[in-house]
């Protein structure tokens, strides 16, 4: 069963995505189960196939411990670890194509803590792969997108997993913010443009600096824009699915329909 584990800051759409993109494969006779990584979570747009919150959830641990809900997540978080070998148990009990993995709201719950390094581990590196979801609302801006740039570059970094980058939520830029956020991944020159077009702010310096040091390890390149909501780009994610774990081709066993 290949991982695909769906990444990105709080209120990026990745549960709204998970649920079309779970249909969307369905449609096309590719079976799929969803795991929920999120203890937190108080309701989700689908059915959890396998869900963290029957081992552990936030609020329990609020009323265990005495925490607040920021203390409260960071602990569920880590108690996640401790049922690793449970979750993995389940999954490898399963038959499916696909188990696409919901994290955590908050992109350091998943990304920087220890538990998770781990669960990706037990569950199979070499059967995993990143989606990594930019905000549109952070990524309007020159300073804002260097700063999605980063991020991105950092879950790759600490995970060590391929990592293919989409534009969240597209449908809620106007035509012309599209344009020119697409255009920054593609065309970095309009980038550093657009940064030292905005007045010398220590934040827009920052920027300028963060921007070369991700020129120089290579890291623009092309993205796509894709719409739960409107169910736009899943060919996209299943094109870099294919590319990720089969070079591109679609596997026989996937059952595509013509």
């Amino acid at each position: 069963m290949k991982k695909i584990f769906f990444v990105g800051t709080a209120g990026c759409g990745k549960s709204t995505l998970v649920a079309t993109y779970k249909n969307w494969l369905e449609e096309q006779g590719v079976d799929a189960l969803i795991l929920n990584l999120d203890p937190g979570s108080d309701a989700l747009p689908y059915q959890a196939d396998i869900d963290i919150r029957e081992w552990v959830s936030t609020a329990d641990v609020m009323d265990e411990y005495g925490l607040g809900p920021n203390g409260a997540q960071i602990v569920a978080a880590d108690v996640m670890a401790i049922n690793i070998d449970k979750m993995t148990k389940v999954i490898q009990e399963m038959d499916s194509d696909y188990l696409l993995v919901d994290t955590p709201g908050q992109l350091e719950l998943f990304a920087f803590r220890e538990s998770s390094r781990l669960m990706v581990e037990a569950f199979g590196k070499e059967d995993s792969m990143l989606i990594y979801l930019s905000d549109p609302s952070l990524c309007k801006d020159p300073n804002g997108f260097v700063t999605s740039m980063v991020l991105s570059s950092l879950v790759q970094f600490r995970l060590q997993l391929p990592t293919f980058g989409f534009l969240s939520k597209s449908d809620t830029l106007s035509e012309e913010d599209l344009n020119r956020v697409l255009g920054w991944f593609t065309d970095s020159d309009s980038l550093l443009f657009d940064l030292m077009e905005m007045d010398s702010e220590p934040q827009t310096v920052v920027g300028a600096e963060l921007f070369k040091a991700m020129e120089s390890m290579g890291i623009f390149g092309q993205i796509r824009a894709i719409s739960a909501e409107e169910s736009l780009g899943m060919d996209e994610i299943y094109a870099a699915v294919q590319m990720t774990f089969f070079a591109g081709e679609d596997s026989d066993a996937m059952g595509i329909k013509d």
